[in-house]
């Protein structure tokens, strides 16, 4: 067994790429060294994701695990991204808004990046992707977008102190929310049903392919009771859902919607007052919001709850093509955003799983 070290990294040290299967077997040490990289750590970081990319998506996946003197010095989960339609891609990781490496020193950071740009070369990737939130220095990697930030909202001890620090307008905003007698449940596979009908027309309204309930299922199996949907229902039909990742000290929303058709109810601020609330229970320090472009309308949505931005890095080794490629916001997709805002829910739900396994 390799154990954590707590000392500083000796000169000495190999690199190890695991497969899935290895990787198992690696998960409680991976997890143990990754947990005590620092004071917070989100549950995005988690080595089980790799099993819940596998599962969820069909994606191969990797362990880069750096060792010496019999301890875990080093580690860097990496899934294979691969499809006919849009190639290979070799990405920590996809789904999530922050992976990449954990390191003890500068020289396994660098070991690490160097094993994982061989092996995008090896799989014959487009490019790869490390979801960073400081960027590393390292020869192979030749790109970067740093166009988005990390909202996140540093919490207080309890819930009155939470409302307390809410301006009028907001306030406001979540009483008009708490007015239209919506039912708030909390849950796991029992709602996510509900869940996924949300995210299904979401999704649709917004022209972006849809992720299936076998990743969702897959993450809410791994994680119990670290991982909850809140489901948010006008009588009986879902109108706003969201997935919380609980880790050590920081709460993650990586999903969330709303039906367009009530915006106007404000039961999406109704439903962001409940999150919040829940990590504030569970006693985290942090709530993450997740990623949005500075300025935005996202960003100024997360920015009036008191989110701060922070950084964001996504580095990358590019090999065939330019990093913007498969952005959302690349001129080159907007004809199909819109055809496929106009295509019916029930072809979206079908056919977005297939597409946006193969997209990075």
């Amino acid at each position: 067994m390799i154990r954590l070290m707590s000392s500083a990294t000796p000169p000495t040290f190999a690199t190890v790429v695991h497969s899935r299967a290895a990787a198992g077997g690696r998960a409680a040490d991976l997890a143990a060294f990754v947990r005590h990289s620092a004071q917070r750590v989100a549950l995005s970081k988690h080595p089980l994701w790799l099993n819940v990319l596998a599962r969820g998506l069909g994606h191969e996946v990797y362990a880069v695990e750096a060792v010496a003197g019999g301890c875990t010095v080093g580690f860097l989960p990496l899934a294979f991204v691969s499809s006919m339609l849009f190639g290979r891609f070799l990405v920590s990781l996809p789904y999530l808004n922050t992976n990449g490496v954990i390191a003890q020193s500068a020289d396994v950071q660098a070991e690490l990046i160097s094993r994982a740009a061989t092996l995008a070369d090896e799989l014959g990737c487009r490019y790869l992707e490390l979801r960073h939130e400081a960027p590393i220095a390292h020869p192979d990697l030749n790109a970067a977008l740093t166009s988005k930030v990390h909202m996140r909202l540093a919490l207080p001890a309890t819930g009155d102190l939470l409302w307390k620090g809410f301006d009028s307008k907001l306030r406001n905003q979540v009483r008009k929310g708490e007015k239209g007698n919506f039912a708030v449940a909390w849950g796991a596979a029992d709602q996510l049903d509900g869940f996924h009908d949300v995210l299904a027309e979401n999704m649709r309204d917004l022209g972006s392919p849809v992720y299936g309930k076998a990743l969702f299922r897959a993450i809410l199996d791994t994680f119990p009771g670290d991982a909850e949907i809140c489901l948010v229902r006008d009588g009986a039909k879902p109108v706003a859902a969201a997935l919380l990742l609980h880790g050590s000290g920081i709460t993650e929303v990586p999903t969330a919607s709303a039906l367009k058709a009530y915006n106007p109810s404000n039961v999406n601020m109704l439903m962001y007052h409940h999150l919040l609330r829940r990590a504030v229970e569970r006693g985290q320090g942090v709530f993450d919001f997740g990623r949005s472009t500075t300025e935005g309308s996202t960003f100024k949505f997360k920015k009036q709850w008191g989110a701060e931005p922070h950084p964001a890095a996504w580095q990358y080794r590019v090999l065939d093509g330019e990093v913007g490629d498969m952005r959302p916001d690349n001129p080159r997709y907007q004809r199909a955003i819109r055809i496929w805002q106009r295509l019916p829910v029930a072809v979206t739900r079908r056919l977005g799983p297939l597409l946006v396994r193969g997209i990075p």
